[in-house]
């Protein structure tokens, strides 16, 4: 009995995905919810799982086409086995003989813009499993992408002593003083990072206020606690979780930094949902810890890292994304030291971290060497009035620096 595969629900308001990559071929065995193709969103990339166990009949999309939910775009033969393709087996076979000539005639630019590529969730579990560089893979996916297969035997390849062909190995020798471009079409989450960020500079009256921490406290802190916290946690102390609760005290006594303009209305929460900023091979994502306010610092270090671990892994969410009343970015663990966040709209603030440093200061009429620490608040003026802004970053900036603020609630 044939079974058609649709695109999967793929959120709140999300009605259509593009196809990023077929993961599996007509005439392939599959099991029941194995992956046959990976769609990206404008926010995440999800896999359309098959609902049966069978033999792939027929793929009727490609890597590129725009999908809405509930479109067909693949049937299984349920239950066929695979000894019995038949038919499909051999135009399996056509199908990938096609592909190979295709490819060995692409021009070799395509072949050389694989260790820029964008993964699919399916190629990323791969690579992290396998171990291997996919900078070194050379892709034989459509347009040169890198494939579950590629880096499976990148990984035998190198276990036998042999090594992958390096992808820049099909692209000729650049000759002396020559110059080069290539063209990578956007993927659907970096056009839709585009498209927000330049709306929130069009739509929103922003402004960035400064201020700088000394990071001595928490640091003390962190170093006589973080053993026994590890230990009774299971997770390590970081800063995060200071700037959370320290954000959380700053929300509640200026509630229009955790508030947004809709329409003609401001809408206030009593709650605090923060948005924390995560690098994923697609772009920048903003997982949600929904109800900071209630919870302690192993919970929030422990949402963070789940956070982090999810979005290299590329099994982030629709829902993990939902919602949040203000963001928190930290550029510093990049090196940054100072920028301007741009607001996450409808959001009306984000907090700006940044890298620590030791800096002269004047403590007590002495110069003395602290570790410092830029902190900027970029707001909606629309909605935020200049003292409500300098009001909460210096409330932030005084429990850093106090942290028994946070356990007093001052």
């Amino acid at each position: 009995m044939a079974t058609e595969v649709k695109v999967p629900t793929l959120g709140e308001s999300v009605t259509e995905a593009t196809v990023g990559e077929l993961l599996k071929n007509v005439g392939d065995a599959v099991a029941v919810d194995e992956p046959l193709i990976s769609l990206e969103t404008d926010k995440v990339a999800v896999e359309a799982p098959s609902p049966v166990a069978g033999v792939i009949k027929e793929i009727k999309v490609e890597v590129g086409d725009t999908v809405e939910v509930d479109a067909v775009i693949a049937i299984v033969e349920e239950g066929a086995a695979p000894a019995a393709k038949g038919d499909e087996a051999g135009r399996a076979k056509e199908e990938r003989e096609e592909g190979k000539d295709e490819r060995a005639a692409a021009p070799a630019s395509a072949a050389s813009s694989d260790a820029s590529q964008t993964l699919s969730p399916a190629v990323r579990r791969a690579v992290l499993e396998h171990g291997v560089d996919p900078s070194t893979i050379k892709g034989t996916g459509k347009d040169g992408r890198l494939t579950k297969e590629d880096v499976i035997a990148a990984a035998q390849a190198k276990k036998s002593g042999g090594s992958a062909p390096a992808a820049s190995s099909a692209a000729p020798a650049a000759s002396a003083g020559e110059r080069r471009e290539e063209r990578v079409k956007m993927t659907r989450m970096r056009q839709t990072i585009a498209k927000r960020l330049k709306g929130a500079q069009e739509n929103a009256a922003l402004l960035t206020t400064f201020n700088d921490v000394d990071m001595s406290a928490v640091m003390e802190a962190r170093a006589k606690y973080k053993d026994l916290f590890a230990k009774k946690h299971d997770i390590r102390l970081g800063f995060m979780g200071f700037f959370a609760k320290a954000a959380c005290l700053a929300l509640k006594d200026v509630p229009a930094v955790n508030a947004y303009i809709e329409g003609d209305e401001i809408v206030y929460h009593d709650y605090v949902d923060i948005s924390v900023a995560v690098s994923a091979p697609n772009g920048l994502v903003v997982p949600v810890i929904r109800d900071a306010q209630d919870k302690g610092f192993a919970r929030i270090e422990k949402d963070i890292a789940d956070f982090g671990k999810r979005a290299k892994e590329g099994t982030l969410t629709m829902e993990d994304m939902k919602g949040g009343t203000f963001t928190i970015s930290n550029g510093g663990v990049f090196g940054s030291l100072m920028s301007t966040p741009i607001i996450n709209p409808p959001q009306s603030a984000v907090l700006g971290l940044h890298r620590i440093e030791d800096r002269p200061v004047v403590v007590d009429g002495e110069i003395v060497i602290r570790p410092m620490m830029y902190i900027a608040l970029s707001y909606d003026h629309r909605l935020i009035d200049g003292r409500e802004a300098v009001t909460a970053l210096k409330i932030i900036k005084e429990a850093i620096e106090d942290p028994t603020r946070m356990l007093i609630d001052l």
